[in-house]
């Protein structure tokens, strides 16, 4: 006789993990949550009597190789928020506020300290991004994954005024762009910096001194979360587009909501290059045009908005606990970012 759990799924020890989360789940949930956990659908209330023309926004994404850091490491309990980060930091380039999130979390055998890691992880990204964890499913799959290997995934859900929205269509000729300091590496280029890692022979747990850590705490710095203050900013000032900086870098999302007549001029030193990339540059002899397809390069957000703006949103981003800079400004031309 063959059981399930023979063939390495443990159906009981799924249930006791469910358990175990249950606590930390309901602590993102608000009144507009209608179902308990463990159902099999998550149910949000949408109060649409708010709005006039409301939109549904969405957002899937995943972590990248970022997950075989957190690994090697063992250390599991902040990956979690940079899965809700990937998402809603794309869903707010809208001016959409997240409703709600759910999880996809696979792996070859279930180690439920590190889920329950993993589960907390997200839970505080949802916290930070006000929005419920009404979701997500356990994968218990032998065979797919190697012993102590795991993948996520996340799905997130917005609102929006019609009106408000942001698309890119907005952005005119003379626009002010404000860059929004990222917390590191974010959740982009790691293929590249694991692969320096290898190639130059460090280990994650070797300090260097220009960053003032060991290599895994720093590349394991979660994704700054920008919901609050882009959702403030776009309250107060007059807003013509975001760019969330992801995978492409600076050049490749900026250029994502631009009209096709503008091109965004960038002034290169006029904001903070955080001290990780000046090092990933100088350890892998990565070429500065690498470089800035690759990651952040300190900035996580871009937003495009009129000049008479400016100052009143760089008060406010100030206010809200971000580092604003102004990094250049829209000009007629052929569609493209210029990094001057």
């Amino acid at each position: 006789m063959i059981t399930y759990k023979d063939a390495g799924v443990d159906i009981e020890k799924a249930d006791k993990f469910v358990e175990q989360i249950k606590g930390f789940v309901k602590g993102t949930f608000n009144k507009n949550v209608i179902t308990p956990i463990g159902g099999f659908a998550g149910a949000y209330l949408l109060e649409i009597a708010k709005y006039k023309e409301p939109v549904i926004t969405s957002s899937t994404d995943g972590v990248g190789t970022k997950l075989k850091i957190a690994q090697i490491l063992d250390k599991h309990d902040t990956i979690g928020i940079d899965l809700v980060a990937m998402c809603v930091n794309d869903l707010v380039t809208t001016t959409s506020r997240p409703l709600f999130f759910l999880d996809y979390f696979a792996t070859g055998k279930l180690e439920p300290n590190v889920a329950v890691d993993v589960v907390k992880g997200i839970a505080e990204g949802c916290k930070q991004a006000q929005c419920a964890l009404i979701g997500g499913e356990t994968a218990e799959m032998p065979g797919m994954y190697k012993e102590g290997e795991y993948d996520l995934a996340g799905f997130s859900v917005g609102v929006v005024e019609k009106e408000k929205m942001l698309d890119g269509s907005k952005t005119r000729e003379g626009d002010i762009l404000i860059g929004i300091a990222s917390s590191g590496v974010h959740s982009n280029g790691y293929s590249l910096v694991r692969k320096l890692i290898e190639v130059k022979g460090y280990k994650y747990t070797d300090y260097i001194e220009e960053f003032g850590k060991t290599i895994g705490e720093e590349l394991l710095t979660p994704t700054k979360i920008y919901v609050r203050s882009i959702l403030k900013l776009s309250e107060e000032v007059e807003l013509h587009a975001i760019a969330h900086i992801t995978g492409g870098g600076i050049p490749g999302n900026l250029i994502r909501v631009l009209n096709n007549d503008l091109t965004a001029v960038i002034e290169e030193g006029s904001w903070e290059v955080l001290p990780v990339f000046k090092w990933i540059e100088k350890e892998g002899k990565v070429p500065r045009e690498e470089m800035y397809k690759t990651f952040n390069m300190g900035l996580g957000m871009i937003i495009a908005l009129p000049e008479k703006d400016k100052e009143k949103a760089l008060k406010i981003l100030e206010e809200m606990g971000e580092k604003p800079y102004i990094i250049g400004y829209l000009r007629k031309g052929e569609k493209s970012v210029q990094i001057i």
